[in-house]
């Protein structure tokens, strides 16, 4: 995702060793796995807790192995953002929804690091297209080795998802292939703006649908299609997954401007700095278009040189406290409200908590 800083929810198992899988009953404290805000229940769950923490760990290993190359070139390029960590949201939430089938499956492992290994890909070309600096507190790869070289790694990545996806079959190679479909169109979409009869705002929300919702949706998707879950949750969890996928983002973009220094390491205003549209600024925009004084006299600072952090502090704090901050909270509120919603027809259990939790955890952070 393009702004999106990969804020909190860090994810400590980087140093896994590439060679050893967990006995079954590994708790996540052993694997060095730290499961994110919102799933806490699952490691409380006697039965859920191991088996999660355990595929979580087989996921990282099979990341590793998915992408280990005999070019040291190539190796090195694509090791760079699985080394740096993150979160395994999208894997997560997999292994999650195969719960509500049969999860011991291995087409659902190997469905995880397919949705993981997408979403690197696409991180490789967001980097490159924004000129980030950084990326989970690391250099980004463009920085490192340049932007063409940065790319292919992109396309290699995407290729071995590819692969996997393949071996799955055409089901899943067809949710694939819709998924990466969306996100160049919402890559392409940000790229070249709304129309000029087309709403800013809707425009933006359309562009995040496509960039993290999609993938997110079909990440719970391939979980409990491969778990052999009850058909009918199928769709009520790509619907989850696009709902809680916009309201993480659009919690991001917030984030940015509230003044918190983020886990990460990015700093509060990195994307206003960097000229990327965020809901709080669009929201502005709106309204000084309205004639709002205030958003006029805010505005005119945000297009200024914020080049100093002097400048960027001012804005920053502007920002925090004008209203269109708040209105952006209520917006990925409501979001998140959406998807919880959606969850109403699953069972009641340790994965419907689960998912409901991590619906209210992604708009309750502050980092």
């Amino acid at each position: 995702m393009t702004n999106s800083a990969e804020h909190s929810w860090t994810h400590a198992g980087h140093g896994l060793p590439q060679t050893v899988e967990p006995a079954p009953n590994t708790t996540a404290i052993a694997t060095g796995l730290q499961l994110p805000a919102g799933f806490a229940a699952i490691a409380g769950d006697a039965e859920l807790g191991p088996a999660i923490t355990t595929n979580l760990a087989r996921v990282e290993k099979k990341l590793r192995e998915a992408i280990s190359n005999s070019d040291p070139l190539a190796d090195a390029t694509s090791r760079h953002l699985v080394e740096a960590g993150g979160k395994r949201i999208r894997p997560l939430l997999t292994l999650l929804c195969a719960h509500l089938g049969d999860a011991s499956r291995p087409e659902v492992v190997q469905a995880a690091v397919v949705v993981e290994l997408t979403h690197l890909a696409t991180l490789y070309h967001d980097d490159v297209m924004d000129s980030a600096p950084f990326r989970r507190g690391a250099p980004t790869a463009h920085e490192v080795w340049g932007n063409s070289v940065a790319i292919l790694t992109g396309d290699l990545i995407f290729a071995r998802a590819s692969i996997l996806v393949s071996e799955l079959g055409s089901r899943a190679l067809g949710i694939q292939a819709r998924t990466f479909e969306r996100l160049c169109l919402g890559q392409l979409h940000e790229t070249v703006g709304p129309r000029e009869d087309e709403d800013p705002v809707e425009h933006y929300l359309s562009v995040i649908a496509d960039k993290t919702g999609s993938l997110v949706a079909a990440s719970g998707q391939l979980g409990a299609i491969f778990a052999g879950a009850d058909e009918s949750y199928e769709d009520l969890l790509v619907e989850y997954g696009e709902k809680v996928g916009v309201a993480f983002q659009l919690a991001d973009d917030v984030i940015d401007v509230t003044g918190v220094k983020v886990k990460s390491g990015k700093s509060p205003g990195t994307d206003l700095r960097e000229g990327v549209p965020t809901l709080p600024v669009l929201l502005l925009r709106r309204d000084a278009a309205a004639g709002d004084a205030s958003a006029i006299a805010l505005l005119e600072l945000v297009d200024g040189d914020l080049s100093s952090d002097e400048a960027l502090a001012e804005v920053v704090a502007g920002l925090r406290e004008h209203p269109v901050t708040e209105e952006s909270w209520k917006i990925a509120r409501q979001w998140s409200a959406e998807a919880v919603a959606a969850l109403e027809p699953l069972p009641e259990g340790v994965v419907k908590a689960s998912l409901t939790n991590f619906a209210h955890a992604v708009v309750d952070r502050s980092s």
